[in-house]
């Protein structure tokens, strides 16, 4: 078995120069690698009792329906504006560049629903940060967020931590 860390791609200067995109496809195509991951991300939650988990488009799709199946739970998408067919909730989080909004249906979470939040990879945690206030919003309890990769220069997984949030990463790349 490969270690994970070795599993994960870095491209120099993309998307902009100087930065180093982590890029987890290397990984997901690789059948020891997901399997791995997913067991290490699902592992800490498997004694608790978790209704959901919330997977971050898109990366978070893929790696969230795995654990969910894992922890034998249901799945919900949590999509950029506008993606989704139903009635909506959303949250604004702030980017380098502007502001986004993530969304869920409205009708996603029953109140009190433990809910885990999953996702590739957490930087500045601005995204994992509006799901959050998302899930709450809609009276979920989260149970925790968990990645695969940690940018632990960018404090992403200190700002989740400081609003209570149990988070777990596999790999940490220093740096951005």
């Amino acid at each position: 078995m490969a270690v994970l860390k070795d599993l994960i791609r870095t491209i120099p200067d993309y998307p902009k120069k100087g930065i180093l995109f982590r890029d987890v496809t290397t990984l997901l195509g690789n059948a020891e690698g997901l399997k791995e991951a997913i067991a290490q991300m699902a592992a800490p939650y498997l004694d608790l009792k978790v209704d959901a988990v919330a997977g971050i488009e898109a990366r978070g799709f893929i790696l969230g329906g795995a654990i969910a199946d894992r922890l034998g739970c249901g799945f919900i998408p949590i999509r950029k504006k506008g993606k989704l067919p139903w009635k909506t909730i959303g949250q604004e989080y702030t980017l380098e560049y502007g502001v986004d909004v993530i969304e869920i249906h409205e009708d996603a979470i029953a109140p009190g629903q433990r809910v885990l939040i999953v996702d590739d990879l957490i930087a500045t945690g601005g995204t994992a940060e509006a799901a959050v206030k998302l899930l709450r919003r809609s009276h979920g309890e989260i149970v925790g967020a968990t990645f695969i990769i940690d940018l632990p220069d960018l404090g992403g997984l200190k700002l989740l931590k400081s609003h209570g949030i149990d988070c777990h990463a596999l790999v940490a790349f220093e740096g951005h």
